[in-house]
């Protein structure tokens, strides 16, 4: 009787215990967060960052960094820079917004959604941002297209929801313009953002298999709003399906090589009446099409475009729908209709 009595009791006491206890959930079971981690403040004179998978989509904050090298090898939620001086900065993928405020002499690469300074002076950035750039109260500001390479970088585009295809980086509005001056201008066309912000040299960051040349970037190197070269331009537009970013770059790396200037890129979704805006008469080909996913379109620039792209589609792309500008005549008009519909849907 006694030791049944002992484990009744052993028993009750267990279950009281228990229920005492608070219940253990799967999502009490993550890793707590330490915010040192996201943080890189009051540095000077170092080369520090973060390996792919170390951000992974959380908020980071730089502040009050003299002379450093940082690079972020990861996507953010958002990313705050302020009061750091003299410092070379690589930030990966930003879901939301960065902000740079109190910064100055900084050399950057950056690729977000929103992109915006205050109260900056004398920066020099690689950008690409998926809406329309901001600065405000800022000088001696710089601006040259995202141009950069490593493996996970493709990935991280996507986690952030970021389109490598929509990059106004030359696309500026001022919220603070000066009458007779001009606070920001273009890098010179021949820039390279390892001129800029030099390649990793510390052990742990050497392990990113970083490079900045043009024909491996993620993003395609856009002409933006640099004067063109010539009158023709062509537009062409690719409709989704398994291969449609590997068309668009394949045609862009096609067109490079007989020296046609890429101007700017895009990735919308397309209604029926958008397409009959765009393609008009042809819209009937395209409009079954559209219900597959987002259009990725490319703008084409120099002598001889349009019968340029018109070979490359119908020999190497024979398989696919694809639209382009029937005549040089016709072409112009082709890229108002299609950027004139892309710019009110993403509201620049």
């Amino acid at each position: 009787m006694g030791c049944l009595f002992s484990k009744k009791s052993k028993r009750k006491n267990r279950d009281k215990k228990a229920e005492e206890e608070p219940k253990q959930y799967s999502w009490d079971k993550r890793e707590k967060i330490d915010v040192k981690d996201y943080m890189l403040v009051g540095l000077k004179d170092q080369t520090v960052g973060r390996l792919p998978g170390k951000v992974a989509g959380e908020q980071f904050v730089i502040q009050e960094c003299e002379n450093c090298n940082i690079y972020i090898f990861d996507n953010s939620a958002t990313i705050t820079i302020d009061d750091c001086t003299n410092c070379r900065i690589f930030l990966g993928p930003i879901k939301g917004s960065v902000f740079f405020r109190d910064c100055k002499d900084c050399k950057c690469v950056v690729a977000c959604q929103q992109f915006r300074t205050r109260d900056c002076k004398k920066m020099d950035v690689f950008l690409c941002c998926a809406t329309q750039p901001i600065i405000e109260s800022s000088t001696g500001m710089k601006f040259g297209c995202f141009q950069y390479y490593y493996p996970e970088l493709g990935y991280q585009f996507k986690d952030a929801g970021l389109s490598i295809f929509n990059n106004n980086w030359s696309n500026m509005h001022d919220f603070t313009p000066v009458a007779d001056e001009n606070n920001w201008t273009l890098l010179p066309e021949d820039a390279t953002p390892q001129d800029y912000v030099p390649l990793p040299d510390s052990e742990e960051l050497k392990s990113v298999r970083v490079s900045t040349e043009l024909n491996r970037s993620i993003v395609p190197v856009t002409r933006g709003q640099r004067q063109k070269n010539s009158e023709e331009l062509c537009l062409v537009v690719f409709f989704a399906g398994d291969y449609t970013t590997a068309n668009a770059r394949k045609l862009i790396d096609e067109m490079a090589t007989k020296d046609f200037a890429l101007v700017q890129t895009k990735e919308i979704s397309m209604q029926t009446d958008d397409a009959n805006r765009v393609f008009k008469e042809k819209a009937e080909d395209f409009i079954p099409l559209l219900q597959q996913g987002p259009v990725v379109a490319l703008e084409f620039n120099g002598d001889g475009a349009v019968e340029a792209c018109q070979n490359i589609v119908s020999s190497v792309f024979s398989a696919s729908k694809v639209f382009v500008s029937e005549s040089k005549s016709s072409a112009s008009q082709d890229v108002d209709n299609f950027y004139n519909f892309a710019d009110m849907q993403m509201g620049m």
